[in-house]
């Protein structure tokens, strides 16, 4: 096999402080490392999930918005695996998160949803147990 896993995954976000606050209280990931980039007029947070991956905030300025809906080419949303997904989405909507209806994936049988970050980019959780 190529690849032992998924190192990191890079997002762009629209409100730096906003997204940062959401990626680090409300979803508690930690942080690793944050650099601001003055040539660039950028930040760069480096946040730790559990298995050793990471996501990487970015700020740009000027930065395009992110076409959705009807959904382009491209990724299309990010995925965390959960334990538990009523706990999770529980916890979410006492966060005031909008969370969509758990779901069962037909080939799989696992449950999963989705919810959005402050820029709108999807995320879904997807119970592993």
């Amino acid at each position: 096999m190529l690849f032992n896993g998924i190192h990191h995954v890079a997002i762009i976000c629209g409100d730096y402080e906003k997204s940062k606050q959401f990626y680090t209280d409300i979803l508690q990931l930690p942080i690793i490392a944050e650099n601001y980039r003055a040539e660039r007029d950028s930040y760069k947070l480096d946040l730790q999930l559990p298995d050793g991956s990471q996501i990487e905030l970015f700020s740009f300025p000027n930065r395009p918005e992110r076409p959705s809906y009807p959904e382009a080419k491209g990724l299309r949303h990010l995925a965390f695996s959960v334990s538990n997904i009523e706990s999770v989405v529980s916890y979410l909507i006492a966060n005031n998160i909008d969370v969509e209806p758990i779901r069962v994936d037909e080939f799989t049988g696992k449950k999963f949803t989705f919810f959005s970050d402050p820029d709108d980019l999807p995320i879904e959780i997807y119970e592993i147990n």
